[in-house]
């Protein structure tokens, strides 16, 4: 057997199969929270997400699993977790890490010891808005509809064609704002 054949090979499989995707975050507790059930319904398809935090809070805040009820989920699914549950040998093998803290806000994004593809999608932490319960519900609003218009604007691609390096670069680029340009799939 060649060894382009080989790859070729082992490229169909990756791209053929559902991924595995863990958004990473500092506390855990609500963009990461967020993105976890915006990827599971969205991108059923293509993506299993997790969600963990380098430091959880042990508890998700609850202007998230609001924003996640108001779309339609059920948010008593969703808790907050360290990294370390997926560091074991029996965890899930991870694909793609999305770590979505902020850099602006001098935030430190936890990395992740995985052989896994990292895409950096900086937001903004919607719980330490300050000001009163409306400013926070409109921080979360927005940090849910930033997460679900790159996600649904993403899945109207054709992902099951693309590979592992395909899928992040596309990430990575809506993170930046570019417009994604499909190509040909047999490219990647």
């Amino acid at each position: 057997m060649s060894l382009d054949y080989q790859h070729t090979a082992a490229a169909e499989k990756q791209k053929n199969r559902q991924r595995n995707l863990l958004v990473l975050c500092t506390g855990n507790s609500a963009r990461s929270i967020m993105a976890e059930a915006i990827f599971n319904h969205l991108w059923h398809r293509y993506f299993h997400a997790f969600s963990a935090g380098s430091r959880p809070t042990g508890q998700v805040n609850p202007l998230a699993l609001e924003r996640i009820g108001q779309f339609g989920l059920n948010p008593s699914v969703y808790r907050s977790k360290s990294w370390q549950e997926f560091t074991s040998p029996d965890s899930p093998e991870v694909d793609i890490l999305l770590t979505v803290c902020d850099n602006a806000a001098r935030e430190v994004c936890p990395l992740l010891p995985v052989d896994a593809l990292h895409v950096h999608w900086g937001l903004t932490d919607p719980a330490a808005v300050a000001g009163g319960i409306e400013q926070a519900r409109k921080a979360f609003a927005h940090c849910f509809e930033t997460i679900r218009s790159r996600v649904e604007a993403l899945s109207a691609l054709p992902l099951d064609l693309y590979s592992n390096q395909r899928v992040a670069a596309l990430m990575a680029q809506y993170a930046q704002g570019d417009a994604v340009q499909v190509s040909s799939p047999g490219a990647y």
